[in-house]
């Protein structure tokens, strides 16, 4: 993935109007081909309602999609150390919006995890010792008392470990699991872990792994300052921002960058629904889900040629795409004002030469 500075990152655009919907959207507009969209009005300024900005721990809570564990390539159980800290950390939603996160591993979403089925795990959970709350883990592949959150809850400063089996195939969300267990999640804390069949799965070229979730905060989207979390508007289910990674825009060019591939390759994507409330009407414009495991059931068969997709909270969907033309690929939830006017957008850029028999942009 091409890294891009994220100061020059996209603003929400609450000022674009259905303009700026249609730019972002792509399949509102057949004149857009690229990532290219329209930029709002230049008044998104602190109000007196904010509190000023605070100074980042990080300039980046935004995972890389690209980072996820190879496929599986053994054929007998393993034992598996996962070790994994939790990190309270002020960084920006998008340039002059900082917000108080909560991470595993400081990125959103958490590290994915990797198994075999019938591999066994063992899981350390720190909680590092500038933090100010407890944490823990559930683990939605798990048999045994809350997924690992009672065996993990752990205090600041210190560790605590629980060993599971994994008995079931699958995609499947992990969480911080608190009593505020939507406000841990809300503020970052989910991620996935996958436990492949026994057989693997299918090859493919490339995999990419993308989380969803909503952020709800006290100042509208794009008003710069500090942004504190909202508890009404969580229990409205209201978001200020609704994000893939854990900011705004994170993964397009005016954030650290799309994901680029070679046309030709198959892709597999991992698409994380941590919530804590709205489902994802999960969408590729200019693509479809060619093979689609609903809720990551990879056990069962997998559904064809869908165009758009539910993947409800807590829950991890796997989509396979083919990439026959050069374009922007937009990852999307259908549900478009989240697009629009509340981050979530990313962008899949398929390079290679035009492939007129296929789609022809101006056919003579």
């Amino acid at each position: 993935m091409t890294e891009g500075n994220p100061q020059n990152r996209r603003t929400v655009l609450k000022a674009a109007g259905v303009g700026g919907t249609m730019s972002v959207a792509g399949c509102l507009n057949n004149a857009v081909n690229d990532d290219s969209t329209a930029k709002p009005a230049d008044n998104q300024t602190e109000s007196n309602g904010t509190s000023p900005a605070k100074s980042v721990d990080t300039d980046r809570v935004a995972a890389d999609p690209t980072e996820l564990p190879d496929p599986v390539d053994w054929n007998s159980p393993r034992h598996h150390e996962v070790e994994m800290t939790t990190l309270e950390q002020t960084a920006e939603i998008e340039p002059g919006v900082t917000f108080d996160y909560m991470t595993f591993d400081g990125r959103i979403p958490g590290p994915m995890v990797r198994v075999r089925q019938d591999d066994t795990v063992t899981v350390s959970l720190t909680n590092d010792e500038s933090n100010a709350m407890p944490h823990n883990v559930d683990f939605h592949a798990v048999y045994g008392p809350g997924g690992g959150a009672s065996a993990s809850t752990v205090q600041p400063g210190e560790t605590e470990t629980f060993k599971f089996k994994a008995k079931y195939p699958g995609v499947f969300v992990y969480h911080c699991a608190v009593p505020n267990l939507d406000y841990h999640i809300s503020s970052g804390m989910y991620g996935a872990i996958l436990v492949e069949p026994k057989d693997g799965l299918p090859e493919v070229d490339r995999e990419l792994y993308f989380g969803q979730h909503e952020i709800y905060t006290d100042s509208p989207a794009g008003e710069k300052g500090h942004h504190k979390f909202d508890f009404e508007a969580m229990k409205s289910e209201d978001p200020t921002y609704t994000c893939l990674n854990g900011e705004a825009y994170a993964i397009t060019s005016d954030g650290y960058g799309p994901v680029n591939v070679d046309k030709g390759e198959r892709i597999r994507i991992f698409h994380a629904n941590g919530g804590p409330n709205l489902t994802s009407s999960w969408h590729a414009i200019g693509n479809v889900w060619e093979t689609f495991y609903r809720d990551g059931a990879v056990a069962s068969e997998p559904d064809h040629y869908v165009e758009t997709a539910p993947v409800v909270p807590g829950s991890v969907a796997i989509a396979e795409i083919d990439t026959p033309v050069p374009e922007p690929i937009k990852l999307v939830d259908h549900a478009l004002t989240r697009v629009a006017r509340e981050g979530l957008l990313g962008i899949i850029n398929v390079e290679g030469e035009p492939e007129p028999e296929i789609f022809d942009p101006d056919p003579a």
